[in-house]
């Protein structure tokens, strides 16, 4: 879904985030972040994401996320995941 915010374009890309519940169980500490990353790599892999995700709605973006230190966050994860399976995709980290 493609939005307009502060005059950017954003679109919501589901598929880019973790389940409900897997986030929740992370940051309630039910789960550490080893096994919060593994979780989520496997449902990358499950779902695809280099295959559903459109390449050029991504490139020149920036992926959006609540933590604020890349270590520890999804959108690292992401990018890395697609950078493995495109190549070519240059990431920086803000803040």
């Amino acid at each position: 879904m493609r939005q307009r915010v502060c005059g950017i374009d954003y679109v919501h890309l589901p598929d880019l985030a973790p389940t409900k519940e897997m986030l929740a169980d992370y940051r309630k500490k039910r789960m550490g972040w080893d096994d919060y990353e593994r979780q989520f790599l496997d449902l990358m892999r499950e779902r695809r994401i280099e295959e559903s995700i459109p390449r050029e709605i991504v490139d020149g973006g920036c992926l959006l996320c609540s933590e604020d230190k890349p270590h520890h966050c999804h959108r690292r994860l992401v990018a890395e995941y697609l950078h493995d399976r495109w190549g070519g995709i240059d990431v920086r980290h803000l803040g």
